[in-house]
């Protein structure tokens, strides 16, 4: 079963998570800290992640959106857009009773539901009163804590037992300024 729900999950990190996560360390006033912990390379062990685990669990994370920058403007948007269109493999991910096995990754899908709803029911996310700002940026926050939680479980997980698989991650990393899907020598 726990074998089913890592594939839910790379499902997941694949359609939705890795891009997020991508888009969001640009907001996040902590993100070279964050960078470099989960800087995960081929030569990390089990202790490597528990240190990372143990690290990210004393983050605070801090994403700031407002009416004033036009590139969280611009991230809430095509977000909204992104996660709408997602919307029937977001709730296909919901349906599988795999999910109840693993409170966090439920957690997270919840957590992602509501930040789309939110961005859903704004017709002009570029002309929101400060407080309705102040909401999302919790809301945001939220999902890109939880999102930072399970990719790294997730990049565990690969690195445990599916090493190609792993090996992509690693060169899609979304803390990894350099990281690039061609394999050079």
């Amino acid at each position: 079963m726990m074998e089913k729900l890592n594939m839910v999950i790379g499902a997941f990190f694949s359609e939705v998570g890795t891009d997020l996560l991508a888009t969001l360390t640009k907001f996040d006033h902590n993100t070279d800290k964050i960078r470099n912990i989960l800087l995960v390379n081929n030569a990390w062990s089990d202790k490597d992640f528990e240190h990372a685990k143990d690290e990210i669990q004393n983050l605070t994370y801090d994403i700031e959106i407002d009416g004033e920058n036009t590139e969280a403007i611009k991230f809430l948007e095509s977000t909204k857009d992104e996660l709408v269109d997602k919307r029937k493999f977001l709730l296909a991910l919901l349906e599988n009773p795999n999910l109840l096995e693993h409170e966090s990754f439920t957690e997270l899908l919840w957590a992602v539901f509501h930040f789309m709803e939110e961005l859903e029911h704004r017709k002009d996310l570029s002309r929101l009163p400060t407080a309705d700002y102040q909401h999302l940026s919790g809301d945001t926050t939220r999902v890109y804590g939880l999102l930072i939680k399970e990719w790294l479980q997730y990049m565990e997980h690969l690195m445990n037992n599916y090493p190609y698989l792993f090996s992509l991650a690693l060169r899609t990393n979304p803390f990894d300024p350099s990281a690039k899907v061609e394999i050079s020598e």
